[in-house]
């Protein structure tokens, strides 16, 4: 006998129908029948008395019954043995003005293995740990730095100052900026003495860029972030010694959680990092 014919002995017996067995295991009440009907023959007894309500189990259906349901039981937990681990769940936040590049080399270690299930969400949503901004981590959190990175100027394409193969700081003092509501160095730049003329306030990274297209002013965005492809103009800033650290982000009261662990020894496995060419 074949242990699948045992499983469905055992799903007649148990729901009292071979309509509802079929249903359970997913398959047509004939092939129920055949398998019973081939049972039956092996074992020379007959083990349900069929009626219009559905099966009688006989005598012989109630003896087979035990020893049916051990084999199976004792079948499915052999093959558990040998299935492997569920992956584990890790949820990481994630700001919003991040070097795709180099945050792809970090996530993709982190999902090759096949052993987690990594969710991506926004940098304030609950999660296990965030690739942040230094100036974004919590009193409660700890920090391990992944890369540090400059800022650029991205201009229109036919502006003045487009011949100039770097700027100062001075250099903008009389152009319209557009500002990101992401900037993490809007106050430390004022504290420099530097009071832009802010023609809009882009909410992202790529509104901000597509202002800048439009000939609506200029920006200063992390050289990481800076678009290759975009109609606009990236010069380096040649006396601004802000860079912004980004980094990994958790509770140090969860330092030793499954996601945060897990998050970790794959940091710890990556590639060193290569910095980006500057802007020119």
């Amino acid at each position: 006998m074949e242990l699948r014919e045992l499983r469905y002995f055992l799903a007649v017996y148990e729901t009292g129908s071979v309509t509802a067995a079929a249903r359970r295991c997913f398959i047509s009440q004939p092939s129920i029948s055949a398998a019973l009907a081939t049972l039956e023959r092996e074992l020379e007894a007959t083990l349900f008395v069929r009626h219009r309500k559905g099966v009688t189990a006989t005598p012989a259906a109630d003896r087979l019954y035990h020893r049916a349901r051990r084999l199976v039981d004792d079948a499915m937990s052999l093959k558990a043995m040998f299935e492997p681990e569920p992956a584990s769940r890790v949820t990481l936040g994630l700001m919003r003005s991040l070097d795709i590049a180099r945050t792809l080399s970090i996530l993709r270690p982190l999902t090759e293995s096949g052993d987690i299930q990594l969710s991506l969400v926004e940098a304030e949503e609950p999660c296990d740990a965030r690739i942040v901004a230094r100036p974004m981590v919590a009193e409660d959190e700890a920090f391990a730095p992944l890369w540090s990175e400059g800022y650029v100027v991205a201009l229109p394409a036919r502006h003045p100052l487009t011949f100039k193969t770097a700027l100062s700081l001075g250099d903008l003092g009389g152009v319209r900026l557009i500002a990101r509501c992401n900037c993490e160095n809007a106050s430390a730049m004022a504290d420099l003495g530097f009071r832009p003329d802010i023609a809009a306030v882009a909410t992202t990274e790529e509104w901000a860029i597509a202002l800048v297209e439009a000939g609506l002013g200029a920006t200063v965005i992390p050289e990481g972030v800076a678009p290759t492809g975009a109609r606009v103009e990236l010069r380096a800033l040649a006396d601004l010694g802000l860079r912004r650290e980004v980094g990994v982000a958790y509770r140090r009261a969860q330092a030793t959680s499954p996601g945060v662990t897990r998050i970790l020894d794959g940091l710890r496995d990556r590639p060193a990092d290569r910095p980006r060419r500057r802007a020119a």
